[in-house]
């Protein structure tokens, strides 16, 4: 399956955030290999939040690679590959943020870049697979604590 998320997004969960969902519809990536989604409207409470605007964009894009690169023939003495390229995928999250009062909002970005070896992706899949599982299940089960760093610089 594609990446088509759902609307709505439910949130990870967020101090001062209850029950938080992103209500969104699709929009146009800035990357002609990219799908983005425009957050439209928010759910449960989230006192201050705003919704995408063009002064405040909210928006998460995720963009393939242009040229996907496959493996290369091993060495015909060593049966060793010369090189592993690797093919990078992104998830990027953009949030219009003010910096302070009476000031025009300014793009906060948050990226997950996803570099996969060539070939990993047919010869070792369900280990590509544990890794972004896991990867996205500790950015769900620590999102409150990323966001309480964010904001505090405390670990």
């Amino acid at each position: 399956m594609s990446w088509n998320p759902t609307s709505p997004i439910t949130g990870a969960a967020q101090t001062g955030l209850t029950t938080p969902t992103y209500t969104h519809t699709a929009d146009v990536a800035p990357d002609v290999n990219g799908k983005q989604v425009a957050v439209t409207a928010l759910g449960g409470t989230q006192t201050g939040v705003t919704a995408h605007s063009i002064a405040s964009p909210f928006t998460i894009t995720f963009v393939r690679p242009k040229n996907p690169k496959v493996l290369g023939n091993p060495n015909p003495v060593t049966g060793r590959l010369p090189s592993v390229p690797v093919n990078s995928f992104y998830v990027i999250t953009r949030k219009g943020v003010t910096p302070l009062v009476n000031q025009p909002a300014k793009a906060m970005k948050i990226t997950t870049i996803i570099e996969v070896p060539a070939g990993a992706d047919s010869y070792d899949a369900p280990n590509v697979r544990a890794a972004l599982s896991a990867h996205i299940g500790a950015l769900s089960q620590q999102s409150a604590g990323i966001g309480d760093t964010a904001v505090t610089n405390v670990m």
